[in-house]
Formats: C-alpha cells, structure tokens, sequence
C-alpha cells in the first residue's frame, strides 16, 4: 500500500462520479476515480437518450458515458476499473480498498448510484431499452400513443403510471394482488386518471417480442395469482415498476441511511454524517433519478470536497 494520500477519491463513474472527477481535477486536486463493477452505470444499459441538455438530436446512453469519461481524463482523473470491496471510514486519511489496491484519501466522493430492481422474467432483459424499461421519465416519449403496462402496486409504479398517460393512449397497471400498496392520494390520482386501468391478481411471467426487422415488445404472457390460468396480451411496452436498490450496503456500516438503503445528506448539500466524506447521485436520492441531477450533485460534491480540504488539510 502506497502511503501516499489522495485528496480526492471517487467510487463509482455514472454522471455523478464522472462530473465529481471532472470538477476536481479542474481544481488541480488529481483525483482518483474507482469505475466499479458498472462503469458508466445505469446509462450504459439505456439506448436512446433525449432528456440531456446540450444534444439535441439525442445520444445512445454508453455514448454520453463514454464522453463524460473522456472529459474527465482529459483534465487528469486517474480512473481504475476495479472494484471497491472494502471502506474504512474511522478517521482521515479514510482507507479506500479495491482487489488491485488501497489507497489513503483525504477525501471521499460516494457516486456508486442505485439499480432498478427487476423481476427476472424471460424476456425482460433481451427486451431492456427496446420497450421495456424502468424509468418513464426517461423513456416514455417513446411510447407516444402506445399502449403500455406499469408492473407493481407501490408510489413508485404510481408515479410511473400517471407520468406515462402524458404520453401513451392507455397505461394498464399489473398487480399481483386486489389492493395497492400505494399511499392513498398516490391512489386517488391513479384511480381518477381515465387513462389507467387495472388488472388485479395477476404477475408478469414472460415479456413478448421481435429482433426482426427491429428489436421491439409485441406483448406479454401473464398469469393469475389467485387461480390457474394464463393469458397472453398485446402491449407496446412494459414499465417495471417496484423500486431501486441503491448501491450503498459498503458504506451503511459508517454512514446514515434511511430504510430503503439511501445515503442520508444534509439538506441542499452532499455533505454526509462523517466530515470530508460525500454522497452524490443515485445512492443518495431516491425523488429524482436522472442523469442531470445526479451530474448536478456530483459537481456539488466535489466544489464541496475542495472546500472542505481548504479549511481541513492534512
């Protein structure tokens, strides 16, 4: 183990860990930059993306990846495409360990982001970004007059429900059970929205589709909970719907979370429980989930760590 210590260390390289690299380096403090077992993360298994500002035309998601990495080196991030197995976080210089490496820091930028939880049906992952997705405010512009179904019963397939009628002619939600879990004016709204309708008692088993001429969802197989039946339905595109995980099970030991696993921050900052350790992106915000966001707290990240080292060296 070198017993150099790094100003900076980043643990994870979605838009937040790449921003946070960018804006530390241009503030000649050559930070350190762990990819993890996901470089580029969510994005890179997102196809067409058309919400980032500044291409109008639309970009593939590993494309944007892949310039938000060159960017970042180019004003001298160190990036390792390793993974961070172990985190020691008792006292600065906080201890940072990959299976290639341990490295001291000084500071410490957590950027390793969330993943969609998916159900693991047949189908659901040939079909990912070509009609099946788990984020509809990303992808459903692309369902224009379509015809889509919403899996799970929770806020969040709420949220995604109502969201999605903006654009598709009909949002059919699929739950496995008679009641929702959705808080009750989540409910309210969903039930009030003539756009949404209800299959009860019923779970996905197998997503539908074609890879030719195009890779597309032509519908899905799906099967009652309550007695033995199945059924096969046409549907354009399939939203799935029951929450994120977020990368954080390294870090929980040392810092607070709330009940689904999120890194908890001070308000309006990415300032964690622990002086000089930070939280931006995915594995700290669970309201918003896009790519600008999570840029935009990766930028907060590392102005703050920059701070932080002015009035705290070591």
């Amino acid at each position: 183990m070198s017993e150099k210590i790094e100003e900076v260390v980043i643990v994870g390289s979605g838009p937040a860990g790449y921003t946070a690299g960018l804006y530390a380096a241009r503030a000649n403090l050559e930070p350190l930059l762990f990819s993890g077992r996901e470089p580029g993360g969510q994005l890179m298994i997102t196809t067409d993306v058309e919400n980032y500002p500044g291409f109008p035309d639309g970009i593939m998601g590993p494309e944007l990846m892949a310039l938000f990495r060159k960017q970042t080196e180019r004003f001298g991030t160190r990036i390792f495409d390793e993974m961070v197995t172990e985190v020691d976080l008792s006292g600065r210089p906080f201890r940072v360990k990959s299976d290639e490496r341990e490295v001291l820091a000084s500071t410490l930028i957590v950027a390793t982001g969330a993943d969609a939880k998916w159900l693991g049906v047949p189908g659901e992952k040939e079909f990912g970004g070509f009609g099946v997705s788990a984020c509809a405010t990303c992808d459903g512009f692309f369902f224009r007059g379509k015809k889509v179904i919403v899996v799970g019963g929770g806020d969040t397939a709420m949220e995604e429900a109502n969201y999605l009628t903006r654009h598709a002619e009909k949002v059919i939600v699929v739950h496995r059970r008679d009641q929702l879990r959705a808080s009750k004016i989540m409910q309210d709204r969903a039930f009030a929205n003539d756009k949404i309708e209800f299959i009860w008692n019923a779970s996905l088993q197998e997503v539908l589709g074609v890879t030719e001429p195009m890779r597309k969802v032509t519908g899905v197989r799906l099967s009652s909970t309550v007695e033995d039946k199945s059924w096969e339905m046409e549907i354009d595109g399939v939203f799935i719907a029951i929450g994120h995980q977020p990368n954080s099970s390294l870090f929980t030991k040392w810092l607070d979370s709330d009940d689904s696993g999120y890194l908890l921050t001070e308000p309006h900052s990415t300032k964690t429980k622990i002086p000089g350790v930070f939280a931006c992106g995915d594995v700290m915000d669970h309201v918003y989930r896009q790519a600008v966001t999570a840029a935009g707290t990766g930028c907060m990240a590392a102005i703050e760590a920059e701070r932080f080292l002015e009035a705290n060296p070591l």
